[in-house]
C-alpha cells in the first residue's frame, strides 16, 4: 500500500453512532467510500469536459494528433526539468 494518511472528521453523535453500527468507520469502508467518491468526481469532470468540447464545436483529434500533443508535452517537461536542474 502507499502512503498512509490519518484524518479527523467532526460529525454529530447520532451520525457517528449510526456509522459505527453500520461499520462505515472501519478503514476498509472509509477507503471504499473515498475510492467511489473519487471515481464519481472523475466521471463527472470528464462528462463536463466532453460537454464543453462539444459546445465549442472542436473537431476530435486523431490518434496521431493526440500522440504528437503527448510528445510535445513530454519534451516541454524535460526542457523545464533540465533548466531547473542545478549546474555543476
Amino acid at each position: 500500500m502507499g502512503k498512509r494518511l490519518k484524518f479527523e472528521v467532526e460529525v454529530s453523535d447520532a451520525l457517528a453512532q449510526e456509522a459505527t453500527r453500520m461499520g462505515l468507520l472501519e478503514p476498509g469502508a472509509v477507503q471504499s467510500m473515498l475510492r467511489e467518491a473519487v471515481r464519481t468526481l472523475r466521471i463527472e469532470r470528464l462528462m463536463e469536459a466532453r460537454k464543453k468540447i462539444a459546445a465549442a464545436g472542436l473537431a476530435p483529434l486523431t490518434m496521431e494528433e493526440i500522440q504528437a500533443e503527448i510528445e510535445a508535452a513530454r519534451s516541454e517537461r524535460r526542457t523545464d526539468e533540465r533548466s531547473r536542474a542545478p549546474r555543476p
